[in-house]
């Protein structure tokens, strides 16, 4: 069920919100939507009756008739990168009661109650022009409540004029955060710059590094894919550069749609291509309604 911009008022805390919010996800998920990742091969031990027969090594059997286990480097729970787009596109629509950034911290809060109920590690990264700030994944309740207290300070952001460098932070984040994490990426994917070869190449720098990705490319479908303002002169302003344009959108309507919605596709056909899960994440939907559609495709697929 959608939660209302009336039901969020009354919680104080971002915690109280995501306990509520998770709660009703957990009635209809009826097993965990993620795992975590067993990495490389280490040595075989003996097999101890009663447990669990997956990673009996059968060949050694048929040579040897005795039961041994393979063990990995690493057998750890998920950890779980949380990456959210702050620079000023995401404050669109300016002035309204629900905005980008706002819809990605409550889905974001979400998710973290959801891996903490997992028992799973997960951490923070904040990024606009740089990494405004970063917390690597940890598991400890301490740790928790940092990375709350940091998406409970992103809703304060104010600032225009903050430019995005998503490329260039990606790029950080896959070198920076262990290997084999959950990444999940919120962000318009709006750059300040026209290149976006640099943008999709750092999307393909996170697969590299053996990371899974989820990308929710968060935006306003109304207003920034669908155009729909009256037939009336408006007085626009790029939140980012501060540049002034006055015009009818009549004017440029279906230049603009064609231009955007071919930004969609193509960075959609390149999630496709580089196996990475593109949610498509309209705020005018509700963060909690988008959150649990992913969540419930994402669990029958496993």
């Amino acid at each position: 069920m959608p939660i209302n911009r009336a039901q969020i008022e009354p919680f104080k805390k971002l915690e109280l919100l995501a306990k509520k919010v998770v709660e009703g996800f957990i009635t209809g998920l009826h097993k965990s939507p993620f795992h975590g990742f067993s990495v490389e091969f280490a040595e075989h031990r003996l097999y101890n009756s009663g447990e669990s027969t997956r990673h009996i090594d059968w060949k050694l059997f048929a040579r040897s008739e005795k039961l041994f286990v393979k063990r990995y480097e690493e057998e750890t729970n998920l950890r779980c990168q949380l990456v959210i787009d702050t620079s000023a596109s995401m404050l669109f629509p300016k002035d309204s009661a629900s905005n980008k950034l706002q819809f990605s911290v409550y889905a974001a809060a979400a998710m973290c109650e959801l891996l903490k109920q997992q028992r799973d590690a997960f951490g923070l990264t904040l990024f606009g022009a740089e990494i405004n700030k970063h917390f690597a994944a940890k598991g400890s309740p301490l740790h928790q409540k940092m990375v709350l207290q940091a998406l409970e300070d992103a809703l304060e952001t104010t600032d225009s004029n903050k430019t995005t460098s998503a490329a260039k932070a990606l790029n950080q984040i896959a070198e920076i955060i262990h290997q084999r994490s959950l990444v999940i990426i919120f962000s318009d994917m709006f750059e300040s710059g026209d290149n976006n070869e640099e943008l999709f190449s750092a999307l393909q720098h996170l697969k590299y590094r053996k990371h899974e990705v989820v990308l929710f490319h968060v935006v306003d479908g109304a207003k920034e894919l669908d155009f729909d303002f009256e037939n009336k002169p408006y007085h626009f302003i790029d939140l980012e550069s501060g540049e002034e344009i006055k015009l009818n959108p009549t004017q440029i309507k279906e230049k603009y749609k064609a231009s955007v919605n071919g930004f969609k596709e193509t960075l959609k056909l390149k999630c496709g291509s580089y196996h990475i899960d593109f949610v498509e994440a309209d705020i005018n939907k509700g963060f909690d309604n988008v959150l649990y559609t992913y969540l419930v495709k994402r669990q029958k697929m496993l």
